[in-house]
């Protein structure tokens, strides 16, 4: 048998006592500095991706979440702003509802901070901040239309783009007449008055080109610059579309025949220059008022354009119509009746007084007796709306027109009367 180790007896006390147990020893890695750090910074590593993701969650959210706007609004960036000007701007115009440093974050996160641009921008209804900052970035700045009518003078147009609060600068000088092609341009906000002159001429001289190589050479005209002549007179005659060539070719016609155009519209000009209106009925003392515009005092051309032709009347007067016409005058239906004799018009001119005294319509005052008729090359009123009626100023834009009379002669009619 074994022998049982000795009891060794205790007191009371001390059998109520706990026993105390041994504490392990941290083996020598555990207590390696090299290991407390790498353990700390694993933790740090922890923490800092826990709160990246979070911060990545709520950026996202931040650039995704829609804007406050509640309809599409236009904001203009002027140049030279920081990224926190264009944040007060863009929070003053209520596209954005986050700060500053929001927005500078948004900036920061897309790595667009030196790609933000001026201009005038469209932002879309709800737009997030994302939306925001892509239009900025992308520098789609919002196009504005300016429309250039057919016929004025660059009197006219220089006045028209005085008026424009959009656009920016002075003019230095008025442009010489018939440099200037009448379309609807684009634009942004800042553009100066004097580009939009230069890009209108540079568009009169591509078109000019244009349609000038691609001219009848059997038309009178030797240059560029008396095809403007011509479809100058030719714009203020007629803003039909299905009339203009007609129109050309009863011109070219007379040039081709020496017969004098006899054009109101060069009375006009001839007589308040670029300011392109009379504001009052021509009188008959004007009809044989010498002036270098005057084609009823003139033979062939004027000196110059009387207007800024469009495209289409340049294409008219470069190709006119194959046709014997030498006159044309109103029928009343907002057309004209054109022929190729004399006698011919003197009936359709008689059908227009008829319609006229039906209407009731005024006619212009005289001053003076009519002159004598010299020949017979006469014209009528080209504008319908106008015939019989006093010629009044008209709106940019439009034509002039004259009415005859019953005493004035054949050779006093003209296409514009």
């Amino acid at each position: 048998m074994s022998e049982r180790p000795p009891i060794s007896p205790r007191s009371p006390r001390a059998a109520l006592e706990p026993e105390q147990v041994p504490q392990p020893r941290r083996s020598e890695r555990a207590r390696n500095p090299f290991v407390i750090v790498g353990n700390a910074i694993f933790t740090l590593v922890i923490l800092l991706m826990i709160g990246a993701g979070g911060a990545y969650i709520y950026g996202r959210q931040m650039l995704e979440a829609p804007g406050p706007l509640q309809a599409d609004k236009i904001v203009n960036i002027p140049t030279k702003l920081g990224t926190m000007d264009i944040a007060d701007i863009l929070i003053r115009e209520g596209v954005i509802d986050t700060s500053r440093w929001g927005f500078l974050g948004g900036v920061t996160a897309l790595k667009a901070r030196s790609e933000l641009k001026s201009g005038e921008y469209l932002f879309q209804k709800k737009a997030s901040l994302r939306d925001v900052i892509d239009v900025i970035v992308e520098g789609k700045v919002v196009q504005h239309n300016l429309t250039v009518p057919e016929g004025l003078t660059s009197e006219q147009i220089v006045a028209r783009l005085l008026e424009n609060d959009i656009l920016s600068g002075s003019i230095k000088e008025v442009p010489r007449e018939g440099t200037l092609l009448p379309e609807t341009y684009k634009f942004t906000r800042g553009t100066t008055r004097d580009q939009m002159i230069q890009r209108l001429q540079q568009a009169q001289k591509r078109a000019l080109t244009e349609i000038w190589e691609r001219r009848n050479p059997d038309i009178l005209v030797k240059s560029p610059e008396q095809l403007v002549t011509l479809a100058s007179i030719v714009e203020k005659e007629t803003g039909r579309a299905d009339e203009r060539s007609r129109v050309a070719a009863v011109f070219s016609n007379r040039l081709r025949q020496r017969m004098k155009l006899q054009s109101d519209p060069t009375i006009i000009y001839g007589l308040v220059g670029g300011k392109g209106t009379l504001g009052r009925p021509i009188k008959r003392s004007e009809i044989t008022q010498p002036s270098p515009y005057n084609t009823y005092v003139v033979d062939g051309l004027p000196p110059g354009p009387i207007a800024n032709p469009g495209r289409a009347s340049l294409e008219a007067t470069a190709n006119p119509a194959r046709t014997r016409d030498l006159f044309f005058v109103a029928d009343g239906t907002g057309g004209h009746a054109f022929t190729e004799t004399y006698d011919a018009h003197q009936k359709n001119v008689a059908k227009l007084r008829q319609l006229e005294r039906q209407q009731n319509d005024t006619v212009e005052p005289a001053d003076e007796p009519a002159p004598a008729a010299a020949a017979p090359t006469a014209f009528a009123p080209a504008d319908p709306s106008r015939a019989g009626a006093p010629a009044q100023a008209a709106p940019a834009g439009q034509k002039q027109k004259r009415a005859p009379t019953a005493q004035q002669p054949a050779s006093g009619n003209s296409a514009t009367q």
